[in-house]
């Protein structure tokens, strides 16, 4: 069996939508994707071309979430690597089936086929949506999805034994419905960006699927990754097999081991407010209790203050309803409770989906 760790090779036991290909067979599916597919498929056509060329790197290009999309050059065989470290940590085997549903325009998705081809997985490609798993009546062994496809996809999750949510963070709402649901499925958030070709840590959804001793707020890390912090409290990664420089990231964290770390928030989010200390992605776990339209919180201006801790509201909710609701959330403590609500027809968003806060907070006139 074919198991060399490169990317000069097609795994034997690699399928698509079913069917086994050489690489020449492969070029050509690609080519004819590229010329005749559905959208989705020319992503696909366009990836599998230039993942089958005789070049060792391939441009991909970042999400925007955090400032402006950016190519970025990856080596080959550092994708052929995250593969197999995925592939270990989640002791996927030869012949396991999996589903593409995501672009792949982004790395998470290109991901999922180099999955595939070197570690022999058989892969179906359906067209991203918010419940990808109705395209399909099989049933799969690897899912990756985006938060909006999970929450969509509960009534069909049966179908899936291990899925990982990435590209942002599960809502304690979405946590919440899920456990509701009951569902079996092994579901794992992860931690991860395009220069880390993805994941470098994952976490357990709900004590229910794992052992019940494990914090379900603490990421562990792949095999092969070093993690520490910063003068600013942010994590730096290491890891050479994937990315050829250690990574200094806007992410503070605080670390519970030399493997294992607890998100707090962005750095570019924390909000000053008369001395203390806010992450918005903490204070937005608690409200998502109460929570029916998309939010955020962040923190303006204030004379007083320094800054003032504010809601933005997508849509148009009832305001007075929805302030009694957030001074009776007994979660929150009184410095995060916001200050003022504002209400924003629709966020400003990349075009992968994720809130563009800032260029969404200068909608609001403040």
């Amino acid at each position: 069996m074919m198991n060399e760790r490169t990317y000069k090779k097609l795994h034997e036991q690699f399928r698509l939508n079913g069917i086994s290909y050489s690489k020449e067979e492969l070029k050509e599916v690609a080519y004819s994707f590229v010329k005749e597919g559905k959208a989705f498929e020319k992503e696909i056509g366009d990836f599998l071309i230039d993942w089958l060329n005789n070049e060792s790197t391939v441009t991909v290009h970042t999400s925007g979430s955090t400032g402006v999309p950016k190519p970025i050059v990856l080596r080959k065989q550092h994708m052929v690597n995250s593969a197999f470290a995925t592939g270990d940590f989640f002791n996927l085997k030869p012949g396991d089936t999996a589903l593409l549903c995501l672009p792949v325009s982004f790395i998470a998705g290109k991901m999922m086929l180099v999955r595939a081809m070197v570690l022999g997985l058989s892969i179906d490609c359906v067209a991203p949506s918010s419940n990808p798993l109705l395209e399909t009546s099989a049933s799969y062994d690897f899912v990756a999805m985006v938060p909006l496809q999970f929450g969509g996809s509960f009534n069909e999750l049966d179908r899936v034994k291990k899925l990982i949510v990435g590209g942002a963070p599960v809502s304690y709402k979405l946590k919440k419905e899920f456990l509701i649901a009951s569902l079996r499925t092994n579901v794992y958030e992860t931690y991860g960006m395009t220069e880390t070709i993805t994941h470098i840590a994952v976490k357990p959804l709900l004590a229910a699927l794992v052992e019940t001793d494990i914090d379900l707020d603490v990421f562990t890390t792949l095999a092969n990754v070093k993690i520490a912090t910063d003068d600013r409290g942010c994590l730096v990664i290491d890891a050479p097999l994937v990315a050829n420089e250690t990574i200094h990231t806007n992410d503070m964290v605080h670390l519970t081991s030399e493997k294992t770390f607890k998100w707090l928030g962005r750095l570019d989010n924390v909000i000053n407010s008369g001395g203390v200390k806010l992450f918005p992605e903490q204070v937005e776990a608690k409200l998502a209790a109460v929570m029916e339209n998309r939010f955020f919180v962040a923190g303006v201006p204030n004379e007083n203050l320094g800054q003032k801790l504010v809601l933005l509201v997508e849509g148009i909710p009832e305001i007075a309803a929805l302030k009694e609701k957030i001074a009776n959330l007994g979660s929150l403590k009184k410095y995060e409770i916001p200050k003022e609500i504002f209400t924003v027809d629709a966020f400003v968003e990349t075009s992968s989906g994720k809130i563009k806060r800032k260029a969404t907070l200068k909608k609001v006139a403040l």
